[in-house]
């Protein structure tokens, strides 16, 4: 039997997973009704972010396992790689 994981990867195929990623900071902020989570993880310099309706906990210092996809996003004229998070799990 597969996990959802699998099948999210099998019907998406930008989507990664990775397991055992170290959280090197978490910030969150509102935007609306939303609230922004943006992950930086060691040893990558481009940001992990995800929405969600009420504030998450925070991961700072942890293991993460996360499914994500990445995106351009254009700030101040630049364009930036960000990396949308679909799906987080604590290790």
């Amino acid at each position: 039997m597969k996990s959802p994981v699998d099948k999210l990867l099998k019907k998406h195929e930008k989507l990664t997973q990775t397991d055992m990623m170290k959280v090197e900071s978490h910030v969150q902020r509102e935007a609306g009704d939303w609230i922004i989570n943006t992950l930086m993880i060691e040893g990558y310099s481009v940001p992990f972010r995800f929405k969600r309706k009420k504030a998450y906990k925070n991961v700072k210092g942890q293991r993460v396992n996360l499914t994500y996809y990445p995106t351009v996003e254009s700030l101040a004229g630049m364009e930036v790689e960000i990396m949308n998070v679909v799906r987080i799990r604590i290790s």
